[in-house]
């Protein structure tokens, strides 16, 4: 196709006709073709043939009255004098060798050209994380497709409620949660810079949490994108059909993680429909200590002389039957939108160190603070999970249950 354009009319004539063949080819080459050109540093002429193609579904011969930029396109082997020889005869490329084409007015030829290939995309290598090259430009692109990520451009984005429970009653038998502070304001600071309305309630009783809950979900959402509830407290295991484990407020009493994400459903909270929910929760899911299993090597970093990290762990508590049980089955709700976030798996304990807050929430708000500008949420947290796992002696793996359809970009 490229040696049939360079024997072609004009230059500009070349270009227009390029760009007409690459729309009969399927509706993915004109935009492939661009992408390439990005690839090989060529943007300005990638920005041109953008403007061209807008122009050129309008009008038809706007695009000649564009003064496209030349480029080179054959084997990076040939010198600027051998681009002349084959505009010339073009008819007789060198065997193997594809023939460069130039496009653009001759007059607008540089002095020396530096010819790229056109060849087949390969695959972009991935930054499995060590901070490396990543795929910002196929996130880029995702982020302006409302089909594959939702729409996060409400200022203020939406609403934040934070519940850090603390200090519990001598009743309930559970400890106070020392550095559980530290997390609180990490969590308000970091949802604050991702355009979010922080709201902080501490030590809150179980019906005091559901109560606040309640009222947050019957709040307009109408004009905000998103909603996110951030839950410090001790935790435990807990009967149940979607979402697994509770946090206990300061009297001792268990909410259910699943009764607590079933107040934002499209009963209780319609205004949220269809948008992002993201319940984060750090909580121990149960009392067992993961000693984790032998490897290669471990970081030096996994704990620092002067850590003094405690489990948020209570033993499991089966509560009165009419206190906290499961929504009937007819009732639960089918949960899209949805990610729920815990800081260990289902039945171990959750860690946290008294000076310097949780594993999980200081590694998320890190994770956050370097990468949330580029990389969707599920990616995020993947690299929490990766970061979390390393640490300490007793080990801890975050995991998620996401029903989200969609990437969720934050909006930094």
């Amino acid at each position: 196709m490229f040696a049939e354009r360079a024997g072609s009319g004009s230059r500009r004539d070349q270009a227009r006709q390029l760009i007409l063949d690459l729309e009969t080819r399927g509706s993915q080459a004109l935009p492939l073709f661009i992408s390439c050109l990005e690839d090989t540093g060529q943007d300005t002429l990638a920005s041109l043939l953008r403007t061209s193609r807008r122009a050129a579904k309008q009008d038809p011969e706007a695009i000649r009255a564009l003064d496209l930029k030349p480029v080179a396109l054959g084997p990076v082997s040939l010198r600027p004098e051998e681009l002349r020889v084959a505009k010339q005869d073009p008819s007789q490329p060198s065997q193997g060798k594809l023939a460069p084409v130039v496009l653009g007015p001759e007059e607008l030829w540089p002095a020396k050209l530096r010819p790229e290939v056109l060849r087949p995309e390969a695959p972009r290598p991935v930054d499995v994380g060590s901070g490396g090259f990543s795929e910002i430009r196929a996130q880029d692109r995702a982020k302006g497709n409302a089909d594959l990520a939702y729409v996060l451009n409400a200022d203020p984005c939406g609403h934040c409620l934070i519940i850090n429970n603390v200090n519990f009653c001598h009743e309930s038998g559970l400890n106070t949660r020392t550095g559980s502070n530290i997390d609180c304001e990490r969590m308000q600071q970091r949802f604050h810079l991702l355009h979010f309305v922080v709201e902080v309630k501490c030590n809150l009783t179980a019906k005091q949490m559901v109560q606040a809950l309640g009222e947050l979900a019957r709040r307009d959402h109408s004009a905000l994108d998103c909603c996110v509830v951030v839950i410090l407290s001790h935790g435990c295991q807990a009967s149940h059909l979607q979402f697994p484990g509770a946090v206990y407020g300061m009297d001792g009493y268990p909410v259910s993680v699943e009764k607590i994400v079933n107040i934002f459903n499209g009963t209780g909270c319609p205004s949220l429909g269809g948008k992002p929910k993201l319940f984060f929760i750090q909580a121990c899911g149960g009392e067992q200590k993961d000693q984790g299993f032998e490897v290669a090597s471990t970081s030096p970093e996994d704990r620092t002389p002067d850590s003094d990290p405690e489990p948020d762990a209570t033993p499991f508590q089966e509560g009165p039957v009419t206190f906290d049980q499961p929504d009937a089955v007819s009732s639960l709700p089918t949960p899209s939108d949805i990610l729920v976030s815990y800081s260990t798996f289902p039945g171990f304990v959750s860690w946290r160190d008294t000076k310097s807050g949780s594993w999980y929430i200081e590694t998320l708000d890190s994770i956050f603070e370097q990468w949330a500008h580029c990389e969707d949420l599920q990616t995020l947290l993947l690299r929490v999970a990766n970061a979390v796992s390393v640490k300490g002696i007793y080990k801890q793996i975050p995991g998620c249950f996401n029903f989200l359809r969609k990437k969720l970009f934050f909006k930094t």
